[in-house]
C-alpha cells in the first residue's frame, strides 16, 4: 500500500513534468489505504469471495499505512529544502501561463502557491481578518457560497486546476496547492485569519492542518468536518473548536422531518466548545 501507491503516484506526477518536491508531496498524500477498500472487503466477505482473514489483513494494512503517513509528510518536509536547490526543475505548462495583473477591474489574482515553484516560498495574501477555506468540493463550495453571500472575506486553498480556474473566474482569491504543505498554508496568512474551515473529508490530513494553524495563530477559530466519533475526538484533541459530523447532521435533519420538531443545536459528537486562546 505505502510503497506501491506512492511509487505509482510519483511516476505519474513526474511524467507530467511536475517538480520532484511536488511528486513526493502527492506520493505522501496517497500513501494510505482508501476508504473504498473497506467496502470492497465487506462485499467480498459477504459474497464469499474473500475470507475473513483477508478482511483482517486489509484492516491491518489500513492501520499501518495511516500510522506511517504523517512520517512520510515529515520526510518530505525534511527533503524539500534540498530538492528545491536542485537545478533543472520544470514546472508544468499551466503554472507558467500568466494569470494577468491583479489590478484589472473585478479581478482578484490567485496567490501563486503551487508546490515546487522555483522562486522560493509563495507570497502571502494581503487579506486579514478573513476565513481560510480548505477544499472546494461538494461541502466547500456550499460553505464558500454562503461566505460570499454574507460578504465575509475568505480565500480557498485548493489543488484541482479546474476548480481553481472557476474560483478565479468568480473573483474568489485562491492559494493553489495542498494545505498540508507549510509554504502553501503560510501563503493564506493564518496569523491574521479569523477562522479556518476544513471542508476536506480526510480527518488525518485535517489534523495536520489544525496543528499548523493553532501553532501559527492560537486565537484562530477552527471548524472541521468529520465522519465518525473517532475522527471527532481526533480533531478535538488536536485543537479544533468545532467539529461537524456529517452523518449526525443528516440523521438530525431526517428526525426533524419525521417528527416535525426542531432538534436544536448539534450534539456533543458534532460540536466542540471553543477552547480559550
Amino acid at each position: 500500500i505505502v510503497v506501491g501507491k506512492s511509487l505509482a503516484a510519483f511516476v505519474i506526477v513526474i511524467a507530467f513534468r511536475y517538480p520532484i518536491a511536488t511528486a513526493l508531496m502527492i506520493s505522501a498524500s496517497l500513501a494510505q489505504i482508501g476508504e473504498f477498500s473497506f467496502i470492497l472487503a465487506e462485499l467480498g466477505v459477504g459474497l464469499k469471495l474473500l475470507p475473513e482473514q483477508g478482511r483482517d489483513l486489509i484492516l491491518a494494512g489500513a492501520i499501518l499505512s495511516i500510522l506511517l503517513n504523517p512520517l512520510m509528510f515529515l520526510l518530505v518536509d525534511w527533503m524539500k529544502p534540498w530538492l528545491e536547490k536542485r537545478p533543472g526543475k520544470t514546472a508544468p505548462v499551466e503554472e507558467q501561463r500568466p494569470i494577468g495583473p491583479a489590478t484589472e477591474p473585478g479581478q482578484i489574482a490567485s496567490v501563486q502557491a503551487t508546490l515546487g515553484k522555483e522562486d522560493g516560498p509563495p507570497p502571502k495574501t494581503a487579506l486579514a481578518g478573513h476565513s481560510i477555506l480548505i477544499g472546494y468540493g461538494r461541502v466547500g463550495s456550499l460553505v464558500g457560497a454562503a461566505l460570499k453571500e454574507a460578504a465575509l472575506p475568505f480565500l480557498v486553498i485548493e489543488d484541482a486546476d479546474k476548480t481553481l480556474a472557476k474560483l478565479r473566474d468568480d473573483g474568489i482569491e485562491t492559494v493553489a496547492g495542498n494545505a498540508a504543505n507549510a509554504d502553501v498554508f503560510a501563503a493564506a496568512n493564518p496569523e491574521g485569519a479569523k477562522r479556518l474551515i476544513l471542508a476536506i473529508p480526510n480527518a488525518f490530513e485535517s489534523g495536520q492542518i489544525v496543528l499548523r494553524a493553532r501553532a501559527a495563530n492560537p486565537a484562530i477559530n477552527i471548524i472541521a468536518r468529520a465522519h465518525s466519533d473517532a475522527e471527532v475526538e481526533h480533531l478535538k484533541g488536536l485543537g479544533a473548536d468545532t467539529v461537524i459530523m456529517g452523518e449526525r447532521e443528516i440523521a438530525r435533519g431526517i428526525v426533524e422531518v419525521v417528527t416535525g420538531k426542531n432538534t436544536g443545536a448539534p450534539g456533543p459528537a458534532m460540536r466542540v466548545d471553543p477552547q480559550p486562546a
